[in-house]
């Protein structure tokens, strides 16, 4: 394999012999090396396969931008998953999981903890990558010496249900797209702006939609916390809870239904972000 491009001293891009973009993790693998050099196959520690340059560039991007050990333990919970599932997974899980794992930590240094509502369901549905989670809790203590709660395992959890969600069926898969885009609309349209597609809190606030659809498809719902907490949010972030409401009103007219305080209070929070990216 010949180095493409460097992305940074770990990380470069290349290609296999069936032409599909790779990109190729190593500590050191990309220092002080030109463009065109064969890379030093003892230094791989990862490869990602591409399927399509978007998702290509956006791994790029969030690898680049995370520590290495991040990356590192990562790899290593996937290839836990893998083994322990038996089950084909999305490469995507790559890119998804990173970055939330990554986000998890930043949010835990700085103090900010986020109730996980649906623990309970991800316990009792899906126990099997619920407990996959809680071994990717000890794997990120043991590794970087933080020791994140009990709720980050439901999170960790469901990324990995949604990596082998293959049981939704067309049609419902095709409501699901069509549903996630109808919410984007309604964001751009409230704003009156173009969302960035290639940035990382867009691709935060697509996961969560699809979390967000699958639920309201399958009928289950977060539970409300306190009601000061919604309280204050309508203060600080008037706009983005106004336009969550626009979310709800659609919602009601397509599937019947009326979010919990919890439903708006993430697309709130989710359209706050990646309104202001």
């Amino acid at each position: 394999m010949k180095i493409e491009k460097i992305i940074n001293n770990n990380l470069v891009k290349s290609r296999n012999d069936r032409n599909q973009e790779l990109i190729v993790m190593g500590k050191g693998i990309g220092f002080k090396k030109d463009v065109g050099t064969e890379i030093d196959e003892s230094l791989i520690s990862q490869v990602y396969v591409s399927e399509d340059n978007t998702s290509s560039n956006k791994l790029a991007e969030i690898l680049a931008s995370v520590p290495i050990e991040i990356i590192q333990l990562t790899n290593e919970i996937v290839g836990f998953a893998r083994a322990s599932l038996g089950k084909r997974l999305s490469d995507n899980i790559y890119l998804t999981l990173t970055d939330h794992i990554s986000f998890a930590v930043e949010r835990f240094r700085e103090g900010i903890a986020i109730e996980n509502a649906l623990l309970w369901e991800i316990k009792r549905f899906y126990n099997h990558e619920y407990l996959i989670g809680k071994e990717a809790l000890t794997i990120i203590e043991q590794r970087i010496g933080i020791k994140l709660p009990e709720d980050e395992a439901g999170f960790i959890a469901l990324h990995f249900v949604n990596a082998t969600m293959d049981s939704l069926g067309i049609e419902k898969a095709a409501q699901l797209a069509q549903t996630v885009q109808s919410i984007l609309n309604i964001v751009k349209y409230h704003f009156n702006i173009d969302l960035n597609e290639y940035s990382i809190h867009y691709e935060r606030f697509v996961t969560h939609l699809k979390f967000f659809v699958q639920r309201i498809i399958s009928g289950t719902e977060l539970k409300d916390d306190e009601d000061s907490f919604m309280l204050a949010l309508k203060e600080r972030y008037m706009d983005e809870y106004k336009c969550a409401l626009k979310i709800e009103k659609f919602i009601e007219q397509d599937f019947g239904r009326s979010l919990t305080d919890n439903e708006i209070i993430y697309l709130t929070i989710h359209i706050r972000r990646v309104i202001n990216q």
